[in-house]
């Protein structure tokens, strides 16, 4: 179970009151996201970087850790129909990243869904939400991956949530870039539906 959210790291336990119905559905949606982005237009993921680093204190409450220990990252975006849509940071112990978690190391271009999803042994926590801020580690991927690209941190509205795996956490933290919510928007019309029957 996810710790509830320090009142310093900018996460919250609920939507933020500004988000729009559709923001919210898709802070809050369950199983895997990568398949409901499919269901929006071709998607392409792209691996930003992968690295050890100490784990920020302003995300130890994530994996109910100790800041400053040892983490591996994984850093992607997620393109639909050629526009950068949704990039993630993802996370684990660096001693689970060889082992219960070992898989992440071998993703390559492949989703962590592939290997969060049909597992009876893999428990996830509730979300928790962000507006993002400047100093957020989060929006520190956002900035290496898109550079000059990059909208302010304002723009971007986040959802994270961790993985348990025989007691080992794994968190994954996703931003929807604004580029995204116009498609997810136009998939919507395109099939006739209404969030009521997404």
């Amino acid at each position: 179970m996810q710790p509830n959210p320090l009142p310093s790291s900018g996460w919250r336990a609920t939507s933020p009151p500004s988000a729009t119905p559709m923001q919210q559905y898709w802070l809050l949606r369950p199983g895997a996201l990568t398949a409901g982005l499919r269901k929006i237009g071709d998607v392409q993921l792209r691996v930003s970087r992968e690295y050890a680093q100490g784990l920020p204190e302003s995300e130890a409450w994530m994996l109910a850790r100790a800041p400053r220990e040892a983490i591996w990252v994984r850093e992607i975006i997620m393109r639909i129909d050629g526009t950068d849509a949704v990039f993630a940071r993802s996370f684990t112990p660096l001693h689970a990243s060889h082992g219960r978690w070992q898989r992440m190391r071998r993703l390559r271009t492949r989703p962590l869904a592939d290997m969060l999803y049909n597992n009876p042994e893999i428990t996830r926590s509730s979300f928790s939400v962000a507006r993002l801020r400047w100093q957020m580690p989060l929006y520190f991927a956002a900035e290496h991956i898109l550079g000059a690209d990059c909208p302010r941190a304002n723009r971007i509205l986040a959802r994270c949530s961790t993985f348990w795996r025989a007691g080992e956490p794994l968190l994954v933290a996703e931003g929807f870039l604004p580029g995204f919510w116009p498609l997810a928007a136009r998939s919507l019309r395109a099939q006739g539906l209404s969030l009521r029957n997404v």
